[in-house]
């Protein structure tokens, strides 16, 4: 019974075919796309809305060159947010719990912004690696826990993003298990177990929504570092 709980985080197949792609390319399925319409749909007013002020409160900090990133950073929501809400419906797969997509996507967005700092401004670059005033006998020690913590960033994103999916699909199926067997027995408890359950999907949605935005946060501020 343990084990068949981290069956859902297991690649689904189909004739030994992977379905990891096909599981990718729905989320665009559910995405509207401008019509030529004078007038557009509430929910095409409301996503051009969303996304608009999601790229100006995260912009504001950065530079000119930074800002060319606005619709590289707002795609990259869009699709992470769909990944997320889709994975919580009954029999579907969320990629993102997957440590092999989220590292996929952090590794090259957070590489992209050290070789733009190195490429753009070095020194400032390099200058991130030393605190201005430490003193002479810890520069070393110092220069090494940065550079530490540097390469630490991309492996920090994918593994909070994987992690707090993960623990929110555990908690989900644990409760779930347990309103299933409490129900012949103790159906008094039973109902505030799945009262408990309602509340807790509610916040596995908020979760996946501020986690996917987290992500592209860190990324706008290491590339604002950079920039």
């Amino acid at each position: 019974m343990t084990l068949s709980f981290f069956d859902q985080f297991a690649s689904p197949s189909l004739m030994g075919i992977p379905l990891l792609g096909l599981a990718l390319l729905i989320p665009w399925l559910f995405i509207p796309a401008p019509s030529s319409n004078w007038l557009e749909g509430r929910l095409l007013t409301s996503q051009a809305w969303s996304l608009s002020r999601f790229s100006y409160q995260l912009l504001i900090p950065l530079s000119p060159q930074g800002q060319k990133w606005a619709l590289l950073f707002a795609t990259l929501m869009v699709f992470l947010v769909s990944l997320n809400t889709l994975g919580l419906l009954p029999y579907t797969f969320t990629p993102t719990t997957q440590l092999s997509l989220t590292l996929g996507l952090a590794v090259p967005f957070w590489l992209a912004t050290v070789i733009i700092g190195l490429r753009n401004q070095p020194t400032m670059a390099l200058g991130h690696l030393l605190p201005e005033g430490t003193p002479t006998p810890l520069i070393p020690v110092l220069i090494i826990i940065e550079t530490i913590s540097l390469f630490i960033r991309p492996l920090a994103l994918g593994v909070r993003l994987t992690a707090n999916l993960t623990a929110g699909h555990l908690l989900i199926q644990l409760i779930a298990t347990a309103a299933v067997v409490l129900t012949p027995l103790l159906p008094t408890v039973a109902i505030l177990t799945v009262i408990i359950l309602f509340l807790l999907t509610l916040l596995e949605v908020a979760v996946a929504m501020i986690q996917a935005y987290v992500f592209v946060l860190l990324l706008s501020l290491y590339l604002q570092e950079n920039t």
